[in-house]
């Protein structure tokens, strides 16, 4: 199996294997928006030069683009699309009317379209009168090797720090999270875990907050993210748009009690091992922040249960053989999870 890797001007490359997966490190601009346009030509143009491949697995609908390209090469084309991309506000206007009009090559150039969000899937079935696949991700994180050194060089303490892991985008509601901390009586800190490769004014912003509880470590990866979560008091993430999240699915797998927005999408992966509140309200962010700081036992009892919720629900050996199965032209049979309207697990 080979994956392609995108780097930024100025990031080294990782290594070319892991787990037995080959990767090929190919440059982009750090331009926005046009950076992703870049990096999927360039990976198409090397599977269409090199052969180096049959099956394409394409991420993110905005480049269904290059799969008609790549369909027109004989090349096998799958599709992951996670949410309504067009709807994030992080994309300019005529971002997101590229990404509209994408919509309809997504639905119809691939031989599958594969969605982690039962949502989008059941709209797009809905729009083009198709069936599409559903595969989740996969929950499993090893605790073994864990490097709690991070913890250390931020002078933070177990327990002590509210955790976020992401992109500093509109999308990700942290324009409700800071201000909501801001005002949280407490002596915890909120960690925030990422950014974005090209700083946005609205990254600024976030990054001019005068409060000096938060903390922002720039880019973690791997271990290190992992004992951040591991070691967090609980884990927020208060997003207005969401395909099927993949931080909040490892933070319930530590058993990281979740605080989260109450968005179909996240409301679908906790079920009701999470303490949520209403989207785009820093008022009842405030108020489930003040709750999961005064109720530390009850807090660590929803992260019991999500942890439960993410083994019994979540399996990457599920994701794994569900996705095999699409690619090799069968129907996934992945049903751990509802459809959308029933009551989750």
């Amino acid at each position: 199996m080979l994956g392609y890797n995108r780097l930024y001007p100025g990031e080294v490359q990782l290594a070319d294997e892991v787990d037995g997966v080959r990767y090929r490190h190919l440059r982009t601009v750090a331009w926005k928006g046009f950076d992703t346009l870049c990096h999927s030509a360039r990976c198409t143009w090397d599977i269409v030069v090199r052969n180096t491949a049959d099956i394409v697995h394409i991420q993110n609908g905005g480049n269904s683009i290059f799969g008609l390209l790549l369909r027109l090469c004989g090349k096998r084309v799958f599709i992951s699309q996670d949410g309504v991309d067009w709807k994030r506000d992080k994309w300019p206007w005529y971002g997101r009317l590229y990404l509209r009009l994408s919509q309809h090559l997504t639905a119809v150039v691939a031989h599958q379209v594969i969605f982690d969000n039962v949502f989008v899937k059941a709209l797009f079935e809905r729009k083009f009168g198709r069936r599409y696949e559903f595969i989740p991700f996969g929950s499993e994180v090893s605790e073994d090797g864990l490097d709690y050194s991070i913890l250390t060089e931020l002078g933070l303490t177990p327990n002590e720090y509210i955790l976020f892991v992401g992109r500093f985008i509109p999308d990700k509601g942290l324009q409700y999270l800071v201000p909501a901390f801001e005002r949280l009586d407490t002596s915890k800190k909120l960690v925030l875990v990422g950014g974005s490769p090209n700083p946005s004014d609205f990254e600024r912003g976030i990054r001019a907050t005068r409060d000096p509880r938060v903390v922002f470590p720039g880019f973690v990866y791997g271990k290190r993210t992992h004992a951040l979560m591991k070691s967090a008091y609980c884990y927020v993430q208060p997003s207005d748009v969401e395909g099927l999240s993949p931080v909040i699915l490892e933070n319930m797998a530590l058993g990281t009690p979740i605080v989260c927005s109450d968005i179909a999408e996240n409301r679908y992966v906790v079920g009701d091992a999470a303490l949520l509140f209403k989207r785009g309200d820093v008022d009842d962010c405030l108020r489930a922040l003040n709750a999961a700081v005064a109720d530390p036992e009850g807090l660590r009892g929803l992260g019991e249960r999500g942890r439960e919720r993410a083994s019994l629900t979540f399996s990457w050996e599920s994701v794994t053989d569900a996705h095999e199965r699409v690619f090799s032209g069968q129907a996934s049979g992945y049903s751990s999870l509802p459809e959308p309207g029933q009551t989750p697990p």
